[in-house]
């Protein structure tokens, strides 16, 4: 790829020179930040870098949940980090998905609200029943937090619906839902163009160098702007050695089209460490990171054999016991995760921003923390 210093003039004067905020990352937070930035500073030279010749992150590789809190995780995270701690994390993602669907339109991404059901096995009916005592409250504090009566219901119909086996029963989610996670990040892309906002491909940032203007150091050579934004979610620990923050990968499996497939929504499964939804008469099934967490801590964006025998053996066993199907495609992407839930939104440097680790809520989070982002600056 041609070096900065060999670029024409034309091109150094359209992408390169007089930069007032570069962005490193083409996903929802570094496109809703570069958006917000656009609309604080109509006259400013806007430039996102992406390093892939497609968005590298979760941003594109995620499994299109619109979702912001089972059960089984609500009582987890109270018992982790407090009952304060776990409304606000679920107001903020409420917000956020609020606020996804009026920056893009809910056509514009293909917004599905099919509700999700968090599902409980044979072998965990102490813990459904422990579950199944929290709902009244659950909905309780949902009511205080967004004005809608009972989201939360006690569904023991479950397998006898969907067809699925070994499930015990299961809790019904009905405000969640489901995107098309391309169409989205179609339509960040040509926004971002509508609103002259530059995005070139295939240039990765490999550091930072703060200065009167900060410098980025890429694979083409030295790039500057009077601001920059880290906006790469769980590649971010190159750049914030000392924060809270680590890869997490994410292994997602989708089944040729079924003929006749009954199943529609979202699905939690195991403590959301295995998700699955519908689309196209397909099933999409992610997860398994549980069964190695220490290799799946990793920026390498790889499929195992462990994990998708293990996804396929589920979908065999309990999704799609007594239907026939076969494997089209798996991928796998990165997620930011930490100690805690929360979104890293701070100011690194005098000229340098972040907005990381969205603890696999990127769709629910990724367009509030890039407005929330955008608002750092003086």
């Amino acid at each position: 790829m041609l070096n900065v210093d060999k670029t024409s003039y034309w091109e150094r004067k359209n992408y390169f020179d007089n930069v007032d905020f570069l962005v490193i990352g083409a996903g929802i937070v570094g496109y809703s930040t570069a958006i917000h930035l656009r609309k604080k500073n109509p006259n400013a030279k806007i430039l996102v870098l992406e390093r892939g010749y497609l968005p590298s992150g979760a941003s594109s590789k995620n499994a299109g949940f619109a979702c912001f809190g089972s059960p089984t995780e609500l009582a987890d995270d109270i018992q982790s980090f407090g009952e304060a701690y776990v409304w606000e994390t679920v107001k903020l993602r409420l917000e956020g998905l609020e606020y996804l669907k009026q920056l893009l339109g809910t056509d514009t991404i293909d917004l599905q609200i099919n509700g999700s059901w968090d599902l409980i096995t044979e072998g965990q009916k102490d813990r459904f029943d422990e579950v199944a005592a929290l709902i009244p409250y659950f909905n309780e504090q949902l009511e205080k937090i967004s004005g809608e009566k009972e989201v939360y219901s006690i569904d023991k119909t479950i397998s006898s619906r969907f067809g699925f086996e070994k499930i015990y029963g299961s809790f019904h989610n009905r405000l969640e839902g489901q995107i098309d996670t391309s169409k989205m990040n179609t339509a960040f892309y040509k926004l971002a163009v509508e609103l002259d906002i530059n995005t070139l491909f295939g240039i990765e940032a490999f550091s930072i160098t703060p200065d009167d203007k900060a410098v980025v150091n890429t694979n083409i050579g030295k790039i500057e702007a009077k601001s920059i934004f880290i906006c790469t979610n769980g590649f971010a620990k190159q750049f914030l050695k000392e924060d809270d923050i680590l890869p997490a990968r994410a292994q997602v499996l989708i089944t040729k089209p079924i003929k006749n497939l009954n199943i529609k929504g979202t699905f939690h499964y195991q403590e959301g460490y295995y998700y699955f939804r519908n689309i196209d008469n397909r099933i999409l099934f992610g997860g398994g990171r549980n069964l190695d967490k220490t290799g799946e801590t990793t920026t390498e964006i790889e499929t195992t054999r462990q994990i998708q025998d293990r996804l396929e053996a589920l979908l065999k066993k309990v999704i799609l016991p007594n239907t026939p199907f076969e494997i089209d495609h798996a991928w796998a992407g990165i997620m930011g995760v930490g100690e805690t839930k929360k979104p890293i939104i701070k100011k690194v440097d005098k000229n340098v921003y972040c907005g990381v680790r969205l603890g696999g809520m990127g769709v629910a989070l990724g367009t509030l923390v890039g407005k929330e982002l955008s608002e750092l600056i003086d």
